[in-house]
Formats: C-alpha cells, structure tokens, sequence
C-alpha cells in the first residue's frame, strides 16, 4: 500500500527463481508471519504510548484538582479515535489515490477483510496499526488546554479535527497518491503527520480558550513528577513501534529504525538536562523527562532515512531547541500551552523534519533522498516546503472549528468551575486524597 513498507517474496517462490525455472515470478503480496508478528507487537506498543504513557506523562504534571479530567480525556479520545477509524478515518487516510484524501470506498473497513494484504501483513493489522497513530495525535493536543476546556467541547473539537485535519493530511504524506508523498518528503514515522500537525493545533488550541486562571502569577506546580517520570518511560519503550513499526516489516530498516530512536532520545534527554542546568543551577526530573519526549519526536519523521550519527546530531539539537521553546519562547510570546505541547512537539517535528533532509544524505550515513531528490539542498527545501504546509493548514483549520464551537457552545469551563477543579466540576470524582 505504501512504498515506504517492504514488501518481501515468499521462500519457495525465492528458491525456485534462484533456481532459475522458466516462468516463476516472484510473489509481492505473500503473508510473513515474521512481519505479522512484529507488527502486532507494534501496534501494542503504540496504544501503550497513549493509555497508560501519555495518560500518566500529562497527569503528573497538572495539579491535583485535574488528573482525572487528563487520564479521562486521554482514555475517552482513545475509544472515540478509534470508532472514527473504523468509520470513514482509515478510508479518508488510505482508501484512495487521490492527491488530498482518499474517499470513502473504505468506510466501515468495506473490503478489509481477513485475507486481505498491505504488503507482507494483513490489512486489518496495518489498519489497526494506523489507529493508534489517529488515537495518539489529539491525544497529544490535550496537553495544550489542560485544566480549561469542556469535555465536551474537546471531544466534538477532536472528532471533527480527525476527519478534517489528520486523515488528510496522512494521505498528503502516507496514502497512495498524496501530493507531499509525491513531491518526495521524507516522513517515515510522522514528524508531519503526527507532532507537527498536533503541536500547531495545541498552540491554537491553547490560545482560544484563553489563559488559565491566574497565569503566569501563581504558581501551577506540577501534581505527581512520578507519575510523569514513569510516563515518559512508557513513552521511550512505546516509541520503538512508532517508529521501527513503521518500517511494516521485520527488517533492516526497522532494525536502524530502533537503534536511532534510542540514541536521539538519549541524546536529547542529555541536552535538555545540561540547558536547564546551565541556565538555573540545577536539573529536573521534569526537564530530562521532556528532553527525552523532544529526542522521540525529533527522530520520528527521520528513523528511516538517517543513520546513528545523524541520530545524535538530531537528539542533540532538539534537546537544546525545544528547551528555548519551552522556558524562553514561550515567556516571550506569552502564550498559556499548559504541558508544552508546541514547544515540545511542533518545535520537535520541525527540528527533526529539517535535519532529516540533511542527514538522510548517503555520505552523512543516510539511507538516501526521497524519489526524484537528487541534492540535500532539494531535499531541505521539500521538508521545509511540507512543514509549512502541514502548519498552515492545521492551524488555520484547528482556529475556525474552535472559533465555531466556541461560538456555538463555548470552549472554556465556568471560573467556579476551574477554581474547584475538573475532576469535581466535570466528572464528579476525586484523583487524590483529601
């Protein structure tokens, strides 16, 4: 389905080619078990990014009186994603070759069946494998307004913003027939498609309803730093079916793909570290933690185009950039992105999808151009050109179903309502003990 999924001959076709018998060609849709089973285990890894990963990640660090509106927002676009899917997303996305989106040919997983193929695995695990990347996206958005937004508002805002915003732009770079896939970006396991797509949203997101009560003059501090540290674990261990799993096969690419995931999030959870230690005397846990998730993003779009060196380039210099987002841009500019969801992973995305035309160059031990790329500099431009198409459009888009839902129903909770907490105010429930 997608040229960037190996697809890989069947054994007794192989020997009898290599035998060379007249006549016998060379099986490109045969089932691999080896593939199936490895990308089964992707797509666990995957959902295990969101519940319990990003949960826990996002639930450390609001306070006490909202941990239970995170994990319930977290756990509910999980479910909600996931019905979508099934519906019109995963045909919007792949059904089709068009330039912009795929139809509907697909809708309600039409032809999806048990023997159906997406190169050497069943359809029905690339399908499921692709649900996860839809659940995990606005899930990523929820950091942005945490603490502010009605839960029903956020649930219509993130149904709408998967059938107009991300399954679209998953064809533009994944499905068969997308004008930025054919255009040559390099984007193997969704710096566009994923972080940037949704750290742009999160900005607009987290500027419409307004500020948090009190900010920047009280003091938020973060609720549990443990249950922060362990999310961002379960993100590092879940990251290698994000992006090795995105090779669609067990092969060499997902092999390099894993290697390169560990060493950018090392490198870059080192960076963050030593910026913050350098600037404020000391390092925090929440600083290596987010370091860390910087390197993740960064190598997403580049785990299948770049080589170790790249790697730590890359890791390197997110670390650094997404730390000056988060504490100097982000003072600057004066915006309330609660969990840094922009500074993070928009400025994650970016760093990584414009590195990844750099390093995916052969002599700096890369994997190569996109097709038709003959230059870094042409290659550059592409990722450049893909970026900021990827933000106008989410951003523009991400503005005028808010500003709609905002004028229809509102986006923000009641002052009484934020000052008692989301977990009372909306769900009744306490996270925390008294």
């Amino acid at each position: 389905m997608l040229d960037r999924f190996f697809k890989k001959p069947s054994i007794i076709a192989l020997a009898l080619f290599s035998a060379g018998l007249p006549g016998v060609a060379l099986a490109e849709d045969a089932l691999s078990a080896g593939d199936t089973a490895w990308m089964l285990t992707a797509t666990v890894l995957v959902l295990f990014m969101t519940i319990p990963g990003l949960s826990l990640f996002y639930a450390g660090m609001v306070r006490s009186k909202n941990v239970l509106s995170v994990l319930m927002q977290c756990f509910a676009i999980t479910a909600l994603m996931t019905v979508l899917w099934v519906v019109y997303g995963y045909s919007i996305a792949f059904g089709g070759e068009g330039a912009f989106w795929g139809g509907l040919d697909k809708m309600f997983l039409k032809g999806v069946t048990v023997d159906s193929l997406s190169g050497t695995i069943p359809e029905t695990v690339f399908m499921t494998f692709q649900m996860t990347f839809a659940v995990i996206t606005p899930a990523l958005i929820v950091g942005a307004f945490a603490e502010r937004m009605k839960f029903s508002a956020m649930l219509i805002f993130m149904a709408i913003w998967l059938t107009v915003v991300y399954a679209p732009i998953t064809h533009w770079v994944w499905g068969d027939g997308g004008w930025l896939a054919g255009d040559g970006i390099l984007d193997f396991a969704g710096g566009t498609v994923v972080h940037i797509n949704a750290g742009i949203a999160g900005l607009v997101a987290a500027m419409m309803p307004g500020k948090r009560k009190g900010y920047p003059r009280t003091a938020m501090m973060p609720h549990n730093l443990g249950y922060t540290i362990v999310g961002a674990s379960m993100l590092w261990v879940g990251w290698f079916g994000f992006n090795a799993g995105s090779a669609g096969a067990a092969n060499e690419t997902a092999g390099m793909a894993m290697a390169v995931t560990q060493i950018a999030t090392a490198a870059a959870a080192l960076g963050w570290m030593l910026s913050e230690w350098l600037n404020h005397g000391k390092p925090s846990v929440l600083g290596i933690a987010s370091g860390a998730v910087a390197g993740l993003v960064a190598i997403t779009p580049a785990s299948g185009s770049v080589g170790p060196m790249g790697a730590l380039v890359i890791g390197a210099v997110a670390g650094f950039g997404c730390f000056l987002a988060a504490t100097k841009l982000k003072r600057i500019l004066g915006y309330d992105d609660s969990l840094d969801v922009f500074g993070v992973h928009a400025i994650g995305g970016i760093i990584g999808a414009i590195l990844t035309g750099v390093f995916a160059a052969t002599a700096l031990g890369g994997a190569g151009f996109g097709d038709g790329i003959d230059s870094m500099g042409q290659q550059v431009g592409v990722q450049i050109y893909g970026v900021l198409a990827t933000i106008a459009y989410t951003g523009i888009v991400s503005f005028v179903i808010l500003k709609v839902l905002d004028l229809v129903m509102g986006l923000r909770v009641t002052e009484e309502q934020e000052t008692e907490g989301l977990d009372i105010a909306l769900h009744d429930e306490r996270g925390y003990i008294l």
